[in-house]
């Protein structure tokens, strides 16, 4: 999880870095929604391993299943979200801070 982590931490420095190269202002949000995009990932493939591999059926299999893994993609989206939004914060206060006006 670390190693994921630092990964977001680096590739969402860099798409800061980008997006306010072309002057995007709205870097807040697609550092938190690319961040947290993994939180779908995690969800759309629950829906692949819960009829291709997994040998459930029943509603209250599926309810559980489909509940418990929503509660987890949405813990995955919240937390990666707040990684890429704190590290794409402290790298934007970090270069603005190092900009010198005369």
């Amino acid at each position: 999880m670390s190693l994921d982590c630092q990964d977001h931490v680096e590739r969402k420095a860099i798409r800061a870095y980008f997006q306010l190269a072309i002057e995007d202002h709205r870097w807040w949000w697609r550092s938190l929604f690319s961040g947290g995009s993994t939180g779908f990932f995690v969800f759309a493939y629950c829906f692949f391993y819960y009829f291709e591999r997994s040998g459930m059926f029943g509603f209250m299999q599926t309810s559980f299943f489909f509940g418990y893994m929503l509660m987890a993609s949405y813990a995955a989206f919240i937390m990666l979200g707040t990684v890429g939004f704190l590290s794409s914060l402290v790298f934007v206060r970090r270069i603005y801070s190092a900009v010198k006006c005369d």
